[in-house]
């Protein structure tokens, strides 16, 4: 009898394996890649007791120290031993992230994973791996879009190291990216990245307005530079949100379930490149960035590129207008009002 139950979840686990065989293979890639990174990292005090290592860089270091403090301490961030740790890249990237979607609708491919839910991308230690991968997607009819990742977040299993990419960044982009991180350790929503995304490049946003303040006043440099490219960010942002809908628009013109035809890729590149051309002047008229800077290529953006604005960015006046209506523009009051709201991983 014994021998019969073993032999039948043998037999499941084969089935299951079989079934999940590529989920299972991603999961070894991805967990052979975290670890291989966790491997060769540095303790950060290891790294500040370093007389070889430059002190410019260390300053950098003891910044995103005071910035994880800030979080914690002033925005009710929940602690954690993330960037306790340094890793070096010597320059390369870590992780190449793919978006996609269909030929004819502004709607996010969805990869569904066991445990941590469902997700409009999907992230590979191996570039390789990820250009095969969106070759796939191509093939089948999506239109996809592939770039780097500056920093990503485990959810609080693993400690996430500080990453040598993030030293050179300013202050206050810098700030923005630690704290939309331990946002996503302190509240993260199962099958629901729109929220999680959006609410995290929120508090990270509001985050470093108030940590710079804190710091460096609010007439300081520092918040001058980041208020400017804050405003560019955020006009660029609603641009493409727009554009988004635009498209929409345009694709529902084309009936349920439309083939590809010459015509329709007519008028979807032609409306693309209008939404692209447009961004040249999005400051009271100021020409503020070229298609010849964004685009050196020649190569226009597709449906795919404008699903990381749905992703990190539609959901921001919801916050906002909650944010300063409801909870008087308190930080703190407002991500315990979240905690409480929201289950979380």
């Amino acid at each position: 009898m014994i021998k019969k139950i073993l032999l039948a979840l043998l037999v499941v686990l084969i089935m299951l394996g079989i079934w999940q065989r590529e989920v299972l293979t991603y999961a070894f890639l991805q967990a052979k890649g975290q670890i291989g990174i966790l491997m060769q990292v540095r303790d950060v005090e290891d790294v500040l007791a370093d007389q070889s290592f430059p002190d410019s860089l260390k300053a950098r270091i003891r910044l995103i120290q005071e910035i994880k403090k800030f979080g914690v301490d002033s925005l009710g961030l929940t602690p954690s031993d993330n960037y306790t740790t340094f890793y070096d890249q010597h320059g390369r990237p870590l992780i190449w992230l793919i978006t996609a979607s269909e030929r004819y609708k502004v709607k996010p491919h969805q990869w569904h994973f066991p445990i941590v839910g469902t997700f409009p991308y999907k992230g590979y230690f191996d570039s390789t791996r990820a250009v095969n991968e969106e070759q796939k997607l191509i093939d089948s009819g999506l239109d996809t879009d592939i770039g780097e990742v500056s920093a990503w977040s485990t959810l609080g299993y693993l400690k996430d190291p500080i990453l040598s990419s993030m030293l050179p960044r300013r202050d206050g982009s810098l700030a923005n990216l630690i704290l939309h991180e331990l946002t996503h350790g302190t509240l993260f929503v199962k099958n629901n990245l729109e929220l999680n995304e959006n609410l995290a490049s929120f508090v990270g946003d509001q985050g470093a307005i108030r940590f710079l303040k804190y710091k460096y006043g609010a007439e300081s440099e520092q918040m001058r530079q980041y208020e400017y490219s804050k405003r560019y960010n955020d006009a660029y942002s609603q641009h493409m949100l727009r554009g988004a809908g635009r498209l929409d628009s345009l694709y529902r013109t084309f009936g349920q379930d439309p083939e590809p035809t010459k015509q329709r890729d007519s008028l979807k590149t032609s409306l693309i490149t209008d939404i692209v051309n447009d961004t040249d002047t999005l400051l009271s008229g100021k020409r503020t960035l070229t298609n010849k800077n964004r685009w050196p290529d020649g190569k226009l953006p597709n449906n795919a590129y404008f699903i990381s604005y749905l992703t990190y960015k539609s959901k921001q006046d919801t916050f906002r207008q909650e944010f300063e209506t409801k909870f008087g523009g308190d930080l703190k009051k407002y991500l315990n009002h979240l905690k409480g709201k929201y289950p979380s991983l």
